[in-house]
């Protein structure tokens, strides 16, 4: 009899242990992946704004270009 409680509070306290273990498994998984998202968040933010940006940029070289050329011809 003192075999099978023995057995039962050791299987009791080895399942508590796991369970705890997983649990806090889980918990550190979780901030993990939410790290990752932010991360990825920031990036997507990132090159999102990169690309508002290029019409821009693409805009201002096409200027640039056609100032050049105008400076070009009335050098010759």
């Amino acid at each position: 009899m003192n075999g099978i409680i023995i057995a039962l509070i050791t299987g009791g306290l080895s399942l508590l242990g796991t369970a705890i273990g997983t649990f806090g498994g889980l918990r550190s998984t979780q901030r993990v992946t939410e790290v990752k998202i932010e991360e990825l968040t920031r990036a997507v933010r990132e090159h999102n704004n990169f690309a508002k940006r290029m019409p821009v940029v693409e805009e201002q070289i096409k200027v640039l270009n056609h100032r050049i050329a105008d400076i070009e011809r009335d050098l010759q």
